[in-house]
């Protein structure tokens, strides 16, 4: 799963129409908008047929919009590595704790 937060600036009389655009793009939902501002809030998520990359670069080039800051992006990628090895490996932690405990007495002596 991937997820990202989006502030997308448009001229504030262009935000309901690209609302409307950018809610047809795969993923896009829009969560806020600043007619003063002209802001809009969306977030893109991944899914079935597309990617966030895809829908991302979309929203940045959709007409109107004059500029597109990430304000958060959230990736489950590489989370099952840890599932598969939530210990550290066999030996390697005994070496590193021997080389630390060995620095130790050498300094002592």
């Amino acid at each position: 799963m991937k997820i990202a937060s989006l502030v997308v600036r448009a001229r504030p009389e262009c935000l309901d129409a690209l609302g409307a655009t950018l809610t047809a793009i795969p993923g896009v939902e829009l969560h806020g908008k600043s007619a003063e501002s002209g802001r809009l809030v969306v977030t893109v998520e991944d899914g079935e047929g597309y990617s966030m990359a895809d829908s991302l670069l979309a929203v940045s080039q959709t007409g109107h919009v004059l500029g597109v800051t990430l304000a958060y992006e959230y990736t489950d990628e590489g989370l099952a590595i840890n599932d598969e090895y939530p210990e550290p490996l066999p030996g390697r932690a005994s070496a590193v704790r021997a080389a630390v405990a060995g620095g130790a007495q050498d300094k002592e002596a």
